[in-house]
């Protein structure tokens, strides 16, 4: 894989805060911790679209079941979008 570089601009807390997550152990350099907040970010990212893309699903599942005749009251359709949202 390749790398590029990168310049960043940090105030001083943010220096000091990144220091101490190094001092501490938690990473071994700077370049360490800046790519695991990328990776933390990608990750949150995609599991928002997969969020997203799961509630499309459910609401045309509801909006399915309404136009077939399955479902009349309204409130059994939110249960159901429900239960297929807790379910995955």
């Amino acid at each position: 894989m390749s790398t590029t570089r990168k310049t960043i601009t940090l105030t001083e807390q943010q220096n000091q805060w990144v220091k101490s997550q190094i001092s501490n152990g938690n990473y071994t350099n700077d370049s360490e911790y800046f790519r695991d907040l990328v990776r933390r970010d990608q990750r949150k990212n995609n599991y928002d679209a997969l969020k997203e893309e799961r509630l499309k699903v459910a609401i045309q599942a509801g909006v399915d079941d309404i136009d077939a005749g399955r479902v009349v009251d309204g409130e059994i359709v939110i249960n159901r979008l429900r239960e297929r949202l807790a379910n995955g």
